[in-house]
């Protein structure tokens, strides 16, 4: 699993814009991607980072890399758990629930429609999209209860942090060097002042 593959489709939540990612990845063997794994996580996890895998299937890992503490969050929203609740998660930790969504997974074709809720999506949009409430617009999710003005400027800001790091990343920046530690600057903040000094 290359630093470019992890960049592209986790820059969001390396940048700690966004809780969690998912993106598929190719194995030649299940110890290799243990190994592979091990070593994003020996970089990431003093980061505030996980990488782990959700499922194996036909050759390819499903992978989660995720913000713990900020998940943790994320779940303690009222609605969140009234979606867990109501889709058959027992009551526990953020861990307990991502186990849960693990077995899910095994015994569903199609992605769990609380999946949403273990990306950093809003709860009320996931609610929304499990209800197919009207759809107010789309991006990397789709729009019911929250603002959409506001979730423009995130889908915007997600595309720019996504373009910047991958930048970064042809200049020599390791996944480590890219991860925002928590009480670190967040993305807006260090791109404000990247601007600051150009100028």
């Amino acid at each position: 699993m290359s630093d470019e593959t992890v960049i592209r489709c986790c820059a969001p939540t390396l940048a700690a814009i966004k809780t969690g990612s998912l993106f598929n990845s190719p194995f030649e063997s299940r110890e290799e991607m243990t190994a592979s794994l091990r070593a994003i996580n020996r970089s990431l996890i003093p980061k505030g980072v996980c990488a782990l895998p959700l499922r194996y299937e036909n050759g390819k890992a499903l992978i989660y890399l995720y913000r713990p503490s900020m998940l943790k969050e994320d779940l303690k929203h009222p609605v969140a758990e009234d979606i867990l609740k109501d889709a058959g998660y027992p009551e526990g930790s953020a861990a307990g629930h991502i186990a849960w969504l693990i077995r899910r997974l095994k015994e569903a074709e199609t992605f769990p429609h609380e999946i949403g809720l273990f990306l950093g999506y809003p709860a009320v949009d996931v609610r929304g999209f499990i209800r197919q409430e009207e759809c107010k617009c789309t991006g990397l999710w789709k729009v019911y209860g929250s603002d959409p003005d506001q979730a423009q400027r995130t889908f915007a800001r997600c595309r720019r942090c996504t373009k910047a790091y991958l930048q970064r990343r042809k200049e020599g920046w390791d996944l480590s060097r890219l991860a925002i530690r928590p009480g670190q600057f967040s993305y807006s903040e260090a791109e404000r002042l990247e601007r600051k000094e150009t100028t």
